[in-house]
């Protein structure tokens, strides 16, 4: 399997992934739609040793969020990358909208949704478009 790729929104940080991701899930507490700015985050675990920071590591910077546990983002665009737990040092949650490559793995689930964003709607039946909706 090939390592899978990322990097975030300016460029300046790039990684690679060996080894996989498990149990992807799209979370919708109100921290990961605070820290994402969207309606939910999509996060998948993977091993600690298989990520490969290949470029830009001096632009990581981290925020502790509740003791041992931080989020790791870009310091130039803010793009999320990944967050750490140290009661879990072996694995690390993934965001995966990081992510160039294609990935095998698939989302098992949708995560508190009782705490969904108002105004997302999970089921709706919505126009699709490759592009820009008509009209912008």
């Amino acid at each position: 399997m090939s390592p899978y790729l990322g990097t975030c929104l300016c460029g300046a940080v790039a990684l690679e992934i060996e080894g996989g991701i498990e149990a992807i899930i799209h979370c919708h507490c109100s921290k990961c739609r605070k820290a994402s700015g969207t309606a939910f985050a999509t996060n998948g675990f993977i091993r600690s040793g298989g990520l490969k920071i290949t470029r830009g590591e001096q632009n990581i910077r981290s925020y502790e969020g509740a003791p041992g546990r931080s989020r790791h983002f870009c310091g130039i665009c803010a793009s999320p990358l990944f967050s750490s737990n140290s009661a879990d040092s072996d694995r690390l949650r993934l965001r995966l909208g990081i992510l160039d490559s294609d990935i095998a793995e698939r989302p098992i689930s949708h995560n508190f949704v009782s705490s969904k964003a108002s105004w997302e709607e999970m089921d709706a039946e919505l126009p699709r478009y490759d592009g820009h909706e008509p009209g912008r």
